[in-house]
């Protein structure tokens, strides 16, 4: 049950994700930064897809996903087309990955030593629902302020 309560969750919010990239009406936009604000919303969208494919996908799935985090904060003018494709498929990832899922086996600790403590993957899993919602939501302030 717990499973498929964090796998509606991952999905909401992956689709708000989609809907916010597709929403800005200038594609260059995705892309701007201004004094105060040090990353867009295309960089905050390429952060998401590697963090989910990282410790969801390659790590509790297995589909093999290699990160390269330093180009998720460099990389610019992605496509939006690509950055939808990208959210689409880690979608399909991040589903495929959780739905075998037991509340026994998300009780149990999450592989890896990400943050400073060990945790169970459920932990781990609400604090990645938690920083999906955290930059989803510095996606939309960017869109609403530097998309006029």
């Amino acid at each position: 049950m717990l499973a498929a309560t964090l796998q509606t969750l991952f999905d909401r919010d992956l689709h708000k994700l989609r809907v916010e990239i597709e929403s800005y009406q200038r594609e260059e936009a995705i892309w701007r930064v201004e004094k105060g604000i040090s990353n867009s919303a295309g960089n905050l969208c390429l952060h998401l897809i590697g963090n989910l494919n990282t410790y969801i996908g390659a790590e509790l799935g297995g589909s093999g996903y290699i990160r390269q985090r330093e180009l998720e904060f460099s990389q610019q003018y992605v496509p939006r087309a690509d950055l939808v494709a990208s959210i689409e498929a880690t979608r399909i990832v991040v589903a495929a990955a959780l739905a075998p899922f037991t509340d026994e086996q998300l009780g149990q600790e999450y592989p890896l030593l990400v943050l400073e403590n060990k945790m169970t993957t459920v932990h781990f899993l609400m604090h990645l629902t938690t920083h999906l919602t955290y930059h989803l939501g510095q996606i939309n302030y960017h869109r609403r302020l530097l998309d006029a």
